[in-house]
């Protein structure tokens, strides 16, 4: 699992081009319209990698915990209670399946929920025009393997 996190002023997205099939399993999910955009002030923005290694349950269950932990941590470093979490399959050779990429995401989202957390998620399959506005101090861009 690979991260780039940012201590962002200012997160939007708007969808752009659908990169999967739509989820037979997912009626509302078509490919000629464009889920929402979105936008977040005073968040943590995470891209997330998920590798085929993260897959297997022992794996998946740590790197689930840890990736809350990070975003925990780094929001603690300006009081921030909002993340956006975003698919980002550019920060390694080998993915994990979609499906297991996006169930992963809404686990991590929900357990970030019960702890307090304001969470949005970019539209899973869908590249996105961003504007990011990102807090000057280093901490502010971090990179992270777990």
């Amino acid at each position: 699992m690979k991260l780039l996190t940012f201590l962002a002023k200012r997160f939007a997205w708007s969808p752009h081009a659908h990169t999967l099939e739509p989820d037979s399993e997912r009626p509302s999910e078509s490919a000629a319209d464009p889920p929402p955009g979105g936008d977040v002030a005073q968040a943590v923005v995470v891209f997330l990698h998920a590798e085929a290694g993260d897959e297997r349950a022992e794996a998946a269950t740590r790197a689930e915990r840890q990736v809350a932990k990070h975003v925990k941590w780094l929001a603690g470093k300006r009081g921030l209670r909002r993340a956006v979490l975003h698919s980002f399959t550019h920060l390694a050779a080998d993915s994990a399946p979609p499906e297991f990429a996006r169930e992963f995401l809404g686990r991590v989202a929900a357990r970030l929920e019960r702890v307090g957390f304001e969470v949005s998620q970019t539209p899973f399959g869908w590249v996105c025009e961003w504007e990011l506005a990102v807090h000057g101090e280093s901490l502010a861009k971090v990179w992270k393997e777990v």
